[in-house]
């Protein structure tokens, strides 16, 4: 039984791996239709967002009949955590793919797990050991190599701007981060996720309608079926799936796993979106890969 529980649960952060991987897919695919980062990213939660408040409902009940009721704090901290993981963080990513390749995007988004550890360390005064730092090293050396193998690239439309896009984004999904590993315990990893995504879903709404009036509705019909396939593959199922893999596996072993990402958007993106990669930009990846796995690895020990 333990086993058979743990083998699910690291299925379950693969799968949820291989569903995030696809977004930068998605995107780029829906970009070809011109359609603006934030008209897809309305699209997306929009659609997904009947069924988080289905599942809102349920959770609704069940508190009343256990007494369970969140404070005024952690209603705040869950809004906030959601509009700065779930709006900010995607908008800005959503940004980026204007600018640069489904690849470099998901090499260079990286970062986070880099942030993560100086916030914490800066913050929390939670102290860097010496085999973090060789992990910071060997993240930012491999994102440096991806890099500079596409500043002449005609794959990238805008290098600087997708990057600097991108790292915002990386900044603010390292908030949310940090900030979510003290409120999910308060509340539950289910709820979080689920009420998280509700709230940042009406800033969004708010964005695209001061933006274009939430003129969503004159695109081809191939934009509406590539909102739907996120809002389900992209945004529900792997939401869900990582949230109970975490609780069968943990959340540095997660993050071991999950860091196959990368490679599944780089083999994505060459055989969908004819994306060319050069031996150094895997190598640049692997680094980055090896730089991630190490932070995990000293997490879980």
């Amino acid at each position: 039984m333990t086993r058979t529980y743990y083998w699910l649960g690291a299925s379950l952060v693969l799968f949820s791996a291989f569903c995030f991987a696809l977004k930068g897919i998605f995107i780029k695919l829906a970009f070809h239709y011109h359609i603006d980062a934030i008209s897809l990213l309305t699209l997306r939660l929009g659609i997904a967002l009947p069924i988080y408040l289905l599942f809102a409902v349920r959770l609704s009940v069940r508190d009343q009949s256990n007494n369970k009721k969140l404070t005024l704090r952690q209603w705040f901290w869950l809004g906030t955590l959601g509009i700065t993981g779930y709006y900010i963080a995607s908008f800005l990513n959503f940004e980026a793919f204007n600018y640069i390749s489904a690849g470099l995007e998901r090499i260079l988004l990286f970062t986070y797990p880099t942030f993560v550890l100086i916030i914490n360390a800066v913050f929390r005064k939670k102290k860097v050991t010496s085999l973090q730092f060789l992990a910071l090293g060997l993240t930012y050396s491999g994102i440096i190599l991806a890099f500079l193998e596409n500043i002449d690239s005609a794959q990238q439309k805008d290098l600087w701007t997708g990057t600097f896009w991108v790292i915002l984004s990386g900044i603010a999904y390292s908030l949310f981060l940090v900030g979510s590993d003290k409120v999910i315990p308060q509340v539950g990893a289910e709820k979080f996720t689920i009420y998280a995504m509700i709230a940042a879903t009406v800033p969004t709404v708010l964005h695209c309608l001061a933006v274009n009036h939430l003129q969503i509705w004159h695109y081809p019909a191939e934009v509406y079926w590539i909102g739907l396939t996120m809002a389900i593959l992209v945004t529900v199922l792997p939401t869900f799936a990582i949230t109970e893999g975490i609780k069968r596996v943990g959340s540095s072993n997660a993050s071991i796993i999950a860091s196959i990402g990368p490679i599944f958007t780089i083999f994505l993106a060459t055989s969908i979106l004819d994306e060319v990669i050069s031996w150094v930009q895997i190598l640049g990846t692997l680094l980055v890969l090896l730089g991630v796995f190490l932070i995990g690895w000293k997490g879980n020990k």
